[in-house]
């Protein structure tokens, strides 16, 4: 897999589609096309660049593929200048927001100060609401945050790689119990329908 990074000509793919070795690839051909000058001082040989991939992909191996593009697609639109690894890692932590996620921290006080019933909160992301249920009401209103947050972060971002490799969260709302109660039958009605059950079994 790794030995992709050095193909020849490997460059844009479709996120749904990628990979770590995709995703590498790809973002080095956008910060080719964007930044050519800077990019080809930089990396001035075949070697020096399948070197730089080699190592960008092993630093970058515990985001998703698409995490890495769009992070990589988000500096590309802010920055003058190449981007280095570091920054590339930087906006993968905090490009949550890419995806349409909260911070992690910013999920876990939603989560504790959500009101009962949790699946009727309008969540700000389904993420929430899963890491919370995961990680439990009881020990999110109970615990310290010392102790609280690590849980909910860990179950949170594990949801999270999950949305951000194209799973769709869904929460199910419970349909409500029909609140109207039928009105007992009268005298005449009982009488009517206990003959139309006989007549109906030949009784």
């Amino acid at each position: 897999m790794v030995d992709r990074v050095g193909e020849p000509g490997a460059g844009f793919a479709q996120d749904a589609e990628l990979d770590h070795v995709d995703a590498i690839n790809q973002v080095f051909a956008e910060f080719e096309f964007a930044y050519h000058n800077q990019f080809h001082k930089a990396f001035a040989s075949v070697e020096s660049l399948v070197i730089a991939k080699k190592y960008w992909l092993s630093s970058l191996e515990h985001y998703t593929p698409t995490q890495i593009v769009q992070a990589a697609k988000r500096l590309i639109k802010t920055q003058d200048y190449l981007p280095s690894i570091a920054a590339l890692v930087r906006a993968c932590e905090e490009g949550f927001d890419l995806f349409g996620l909260p911070a992690p921290r910013q999920a876990y006080y939603e989560a504790c100060s959500a009101p009962s019933p949790k699946r009727s909160h309008r969540w700000s992301h389904e993420a929430v609401y899963y890491a919370g249920k995961v990680t439990g009401w009881y020990l999110l209103a109970n615990e310290p945050e010392a102790t609280a947050f690590p849980a909910f972060e860990y179950n949170y971002t594990a949801l999270c790689r999950r949305v951000m490799n194209g799973e769709a969260l869904t929460i199910e709302i419970p349909q409500p119990i029909a609140d109207r109660v039928e009105r007992p039958l009268d005298r005449e009605e009982a009488q009517a329908r206990i003959a139309k059950l006989k007549a109906d079994l030949d009784l």
